[in-house]
């Protein structure tokens, strides 16, 4: 795999596809062919007669939906094949793609987990005013198999939404000015290049540092930029030699940011702490007492429960929940220590205190 890594290997992405070893990749990234199948040579735009940014490569064309569909099966397959069984792929399309190939995916044995619409908050006009503007296009994502085990970075992506749940609606700005490149005729190098914020998102969301993101349709780089910038290797493959040498010359420009900023560590991949051992830590005393949200207080008992008045003895997370009228809570972010000079030390700070402490001892071991 030394080989491949963080290189663009030119070709046909089926016939290069089948030279990587199984469950060898992270991530897969795919904007394929849409098979747009336009019905004019050129579209104007009505204010001036200028013609339109519009896809009529080669690349796009295909003799027959049947035709597609093979295509879009076999590459799909080797995607699977190469992808690790906690893997994420994702596959972006439009009206006139995305169904079939989510079929196929699904026929694959792929397990779709959210279907994304990019809203495109400057999108191209319809210019022959025929039809609604077309402003999203749907980006699939989904694991090889119904596993349950991915990547997903939840808490950083609730820190790109404001600290509220990421919802599946995402409004981003299509490819424009000094992001877009341009081919030696000054006019764009390739008509469907993706915006880094899009990618930014993906990879955020769904792949670690250090991980292997595949992009079977390079194009213009777009994954291989984001990926170098956000600490991730990657693995292009693309057959046209204009795509490949803009798209090395751009990721060569790109330089890694500081993630300390962006990325949040899951909770769930930290190391577990039991409430007793805040007890065991002297960070707690049986007696101690602990003050809610509502300002409820509780004490805590020798068996590491928490005594309440009226409601008796629970653990920290049914007690929380209780007190709320909840189905359930977790009790971590709920309650505060009460020192003895009246101060309030959340629970979940001493938490913190015994998880890194539990660090230093595995960096000593």
């Amino acid at each position: 795999m030394r080989e491949w890594i963080n290189t663009i290997l030119q070709g046909d992405c089926i016939a290069r596809m089948r030279e990587l070893p199984d469950a060898s990749i992270d991530a897969v990234f795919a904007d394929p062919p849409f098979n747009l199948q336009l019905g004019v040579k050129t579209l104007y735009r009505p204010e001036d007669q200028t013609a339109a940014r519009a896809v009529r490569d080669d690349w796009d064309q295909f003799a027959s939906a049947a035709e597609y569909d093979a295509f879009t099966r076999e590459w799909l397959a080797e995607c699977r094949r190469v992808l690790k069984p906690n893997g994420s792929m994702w596959v972006i399309g439009s009206y006139h793609n995305i169904f079939r190939v989510g079929a196929a995916m699904q026929d694959l044995g792929f397990w779709i987990l959210n279907d994304i619409i990019w809203i495109k908050t400057n999108p191209m006009p319809n210019f022959r005013g025929t039809r609604f503007t077309n402003a999203h296009e749907t980006l699939i994502w989904a694991t090889p198999s119904k596993t349950g085990a991915y990547t997903f970075n939840y808490d950083t992506m609730k820190k790109f939404a404001g600290g509220k749940q990421m919802r599946s609606d995402w409004d981003i700005n299509i490819c424009l000015g000094g992001e877009r490149l341009k081919g030696t005729d000054g006019k764009s190098l390739h008509n469907t290049q993706k915006p880094m914020d899009l990618l930014r998102r993906v990879i955020l969301a769904s792949t670690k540092q250090g991980d292997i993101i595949l992009d079977p349709f390079f194009g213009s780089g777009t994954t291989g930029a984001v990926a170098k910038e956000l600490g991730r290797n990657w693995i292009g493959i693309e057959r046209e030699e204009s795509y490949i040498a803009g798209a090395r010359t751009r990721i060569a420009d790109v330089r890694p940011i500081d993630l300390s900023s962006i990325e949040v560590a899951a909770k769930r991949e930290e190391a577990r702490v039991a409430f007793v051992e805040l007890i065991s830590a002297g960070l707690l005393y049986v007696g101690q007492t602990l003050v809610g949200r509502r300002g409820d207080r509780v004490m805590v008992t020798k068996d590491a429960q928490l005594q309440h008045t009226l409601l008796g003895k629970h653990s920290i997370h049914i007690m929380a929940a209780k007190i709320q009228g909840a189905v359930s809570f977790n009790g971590w972010d709920y309650w505060s220590a009460e020192k003895d000079d009246g101060t309030l030390v959340p629970i979940d700070n001493l938490r913190a205190h015994v998880r890194e402490s539990k660090r230093g001892m595995q960096a000593a071991a």
